[in-house]
């Protein structure tokens, strides 16, 4: 039985596009995320899912940095990405990133229904208006993604949290952990993402997001850079 996972934290997006896909695949089982560290540990449970639908505005996410994390760690799982953004520029960057589609949420029903039959067809998929969208990277997205991509997902989680500006001591009581592990944790992703401080790992973290021209190394994150 095929398996399509589903990540969007609007409980009515999130049925809208289990409708799609439900139409698009009648005999697909159907799972449902509505944040990053949920959709982490659904795709650690289903490695072998067929697709993954993954919104880009999440609880979790900054930006194409889930996307990139994802890719990374389970670069064997087609993505296509549903925003609200309608700018081909997202969608140029949503691609390069190695999405194998992109919904913006204003498109009706039927296409949602044909892009996803698409990329299951081995397809990269854009609604006709965005056709031709492609490129490369920045050099400097593209390096914070491929540092990204080596994260655990558990560094993962300590980054996002990191670039809210939330201190060791607030990570380890989100996360139920003591202040010595989220220590050794970005002991490890100041390493990885090859930076010598908090700052720097945040900067690293902004060059995906949404906006990254928007980001303030102070700790002050408009929404628009929050993806």
């Amino acid at each position: 039985m095929p398996e399509i996972l589903i990540a969007d934290d609007h409980p009515l997006f999130r049925d809208a596009l289990s409708r799609a896909a439900a139409q698009a695949i009648p005999t697909a089982n159907l799972l449902q995320a509505d944040s990053v560290p949920a959709l982490l540990a659904l795709v650690d449970a289903h490695p072998d899912a067929d697709l993954l639908l993954l919104d880009l505005h999440m609880p979790g996410a900054r930006g194409f940095s889930a996307l990139a994390h994802l890719r990374g760690q389970w670069p064997q799982l087609p993505v296509i990405i549903v925003s609200a953004h309608e700018e081909t520029d997202v969608a140029r960057r949503a691609l390069a990133h190695g999405a194998a589609g992109y919904i913006p949420k204003s498109l009706a029903g039927e296409s949602i229904v044909s892009a996803i039959r698409a990329v299951l067809d081995g397809e990269i998929w854009l609604p006709s208006r965005m056709a031709g969208a492609s490129g490369e990277l920045r050099d400097a997205e593209a390096e914070a993604a491929a540092r990204i991509a080596e994260l655990t997902p558990h560094q993962f989680r300590v980054l996002t949290m990191l670039a809210d500006g939330l201190l060791n001591k607030q990570i380890a009581y989100e996360l139920g952990v003591s202040e010595a592990t989220i220590k050794a944790h970005m002991t490890a992703i100041m390493r990885k993402l090859g930076c010598n401080n908090r700052t720097q790992v945040a900067l690293a973290a902004s060059q995906l997001a949404l906006d990254p021209d928007a980001f303030s190394p102070g700790g002050a994150h408009p929404a628009s850079a929050a993806g």
